[in-house]
């Protein structure tokens, strides 16, 4: 377990995980940007009133200018209610050192902390996970994982440590899956062996999305077990047409959260369950690509997700509900062209916060250790094309208050985790990518 961590224009975004521009030329008349070129790459929880705010700022909220950004792509789409985008610039109080654990990680992806403190690192690029010490020592490859498609935003995902890791010594893991007519988000589980050449046993893939698509775009792939033993999954629309607009079907896994039990099966309570040509597993619709998720103190599940020129978007992902990709949103495609006629729409929910311009978030923790008393409560998310380490404080479920770390490093913020130390730990998408610690200096 993570510790406590409509006019339709045909437009895909080709999103790479290097530092440099994606070699492959840009289709004519795609309207799709090359890797990088200022466009997202490939690519919560939130506490009661007041919860985390120190005694001699209770009640006192934020105020002034929105962190520095461009115009909004789309200014036309105002927003639904006031602080739904644009928070007040906020400034932590306590000063950070950011210590580089380890490097040389081909386009990691994700962190999860097995019970000593050594972490677990996927290697997107590669299909490769390695065990992590404190101290930067990294184990040989774990032998015995499944192979992966790499291609595009495909690879190897996220990890986490089961729930009842002490005893089962399980561990759970996303990947694009290649299959025979395409490919698809996966999900498998596997007996840790550790020792000096670490290696899975008794694989078991728990979850296949459906359909199976070509497509190396938009496969979402975030894990977070809740303490009642389910399994949320998030998942992406595939990107291109044919999988954008079954983002909303109920007979789809493309553009979904799922909720599942830790073997695969589907809980009983599932929203669709009991309706006719619907997957079972599915908990809410209408997402484009989620690669951010958290539980907040209250244990909901909140999730940042990638938007397209514009709209990146902070939901709260409730049972049965639709967050209105494609029909709805507050973006446009790479190309400029429309893709929603409006921001709003009939039993469509809206987002808790948007970007306009993107972030592209990418790693979600909640802070919830003592390390960092003012920031407790407070949302941190990854951002790829911002370059920074974003904070979001939040109070009565709306962002009151923005902030970006870490933009000096000038670095592409792929993962972020709450250790068991309360220091943040975060993984860099580069092809030398680093983990590091951030703590107070």
């Amino acid at each position: 377990m993570r510790v406590l961590s409509m006019p339709l224009i045909v437009a895909a975004l080709l999103v790479g995980c290097s530092d440099d521009p994606d070699p492959t030329p840009t289709p004519p008349d795609s309207g799709v940007p090359r890797q990088d070129a200022g466009v997202p790459p490939e690519d919560a929880g939130v506490p009661p009133e007041d919860a985390g705010v120190p005694p001699e700022d209770a009640g006192v909220l934020p105020s002034g200018p929105p962190v520095p950004q461009g115009p909004p792509n789309v200014p036309e789409f105002s927003p639904a209610f006031p602080q739904q985008t644009r928070a007040p610039a906020i400034q932590s109080q306590t000063a950070i050192q950011v210590t580089e654990i380890a490097s040389g990680f081909r386009n990691p992806w994700a962190i999860a902390f097995l019970p000593d403190q050594r972490m677990l690192v996927t290697e997107k690029a590669t299909g490769s996970l390695y065990i992590v010490t404190p101290q930067g020592a990294k184990s040989p490859a774990v032998a015995g994982l499944p192979a992966v498609d790499a291609r595009g935003q495909g690879g190897l995902l996220d990890v986490e440590v089961g729930p009842d890791y002490a005893q089962s010594k399980l561990i759970y893991w996303t990947y694009a899956e290649p299959r025979t007519g395409g490919n698809g988000l996966a999900v498998a589980r596997a007996q840790l062996v550790d020792g000096a050449q670490p290696r899975v046993e008794e694989v078991q893939v728990i979850f296949r999305m459906m359909p199976t698509l070509e497509s190396t775009l938009h496969s979402g792939g975030r894990l977070v077990f809740t303490p009642d033993g389910k399994l949320f999954v998030t998942l992406g629309e595939r990107s291109i047409l044919a999988g954008r607009v079954q983002a909303r079907d109920v007979k789809s896994h493309f553009g979904k959260v799922v909720r599942i039990n830790p073997d695969g099966s589907v809980p009983q309570d599932n929203p669709y369950v009991n309706t006719a040509g619907a997957k079972p597993e599915i908990w809410s619709v209408g997402h484009r690509n989620v690669l951010s998720a958290a539980l907040d103190s209250q244990n909901r599940l909140w999730t940042v997700e990638m938007g397209p020129k514009g709209g990146d978007e902070l939901n709260r992902p409730e049972k049965g509900k639709d967050y209105g990709w494609p029909t709805i949103g507050y973006g446009e495609e790479y190309s400029g062209a429309p893709i929603h006629d409006s921001p709003q729409g009939p039993g469509m929910e809206q987002p808790v916060y948007y970007w306009d311009p993107v972030i592209a978030p990418s790693g979600m923790a909640i802070y919830t250790g003592t390390l960092f008393p003012e920031w407790r409560n407070d949302i941190f998310v990854g951002g790829l094309v911002s370059q920074a380490l974003v904070r979001l404080m939040v109070r009565n479920d709306l962002v009151v208050g923005e902030e970006h770390l870490l933009k000096d490093r000038a670095e592409r913020i792929r993962e972020v985790v709450q250790g068991p130390d309360g220091a943040l730990y975060l993984l860099t998408d580069a092809t030398n990518g680093k983990l590091l610690k951030v703590t107070p200096r």
